[in-house]
């Protein structure tokens, strides 16, 4: 399994039998595997996206817009309680390029990646259940 580090975008190879949250990049010494969503940017946004073997559940919001500072504690602590997925947050105002190519157009906007590519979405603020409801049916379709 290939897991992208999240401090300085190393792919670093996993093997199966190694517990993620055990798994240290080869490069920078850092854990590869958070149980936290990490800030992805213009600058690590598609290496993540393309190179990580794990499911990525990336939450694209701007700092002004009340429903998405309203879902964040929500969207953390599913993140906590999710083994074998990867979080992410994208701040679409700082990074307006990504927003535009991922066709981002209202907020808060969720998109389940896999292997580099967009498996489901959904927009608006979501309470914790109804973001674990959403996540078991984009594992549904893999």
């Amino acid at each position: 399994m290939h897991i992208v580090c999240a401090a300085c975008d190393t792919t670093n190879r996993i093997p199966p039998e190694k517990k993620l949250s055990d798994a240290k990049c080869g490069r920078c010494g850092m854990a590869v595997y958070e149980h936290a969503p990490i800030e992805l940017g213009e600058a690590n946004f598609f290496n993540y996206i393309e190179k990580n073997d794990l499911p990525i559940i990336v939450d694209f919001w701007a700092d002004w817009c009340g429903p998405c500072n309203a879902m964040a504690p929500a969207f953390r602590s599913v993140a906590q309680d999710s083994e074998g997925l990867l979080f992410a947050k994208v701040d679409t105002q700082a990074s307006q390029q990504i927003a535009t190519e991922a066709g981002i157009r209202s907020l808060p906007t969720l998109i389940f990646f896999h292997k580099g590519e967009e498996i489901d979405r959904v927009s608006g603020a979501l309470r914790e259940s109804q973001i674990k409801q959403w996540i078991m049916q984009c594992i549904s379709k893999l």
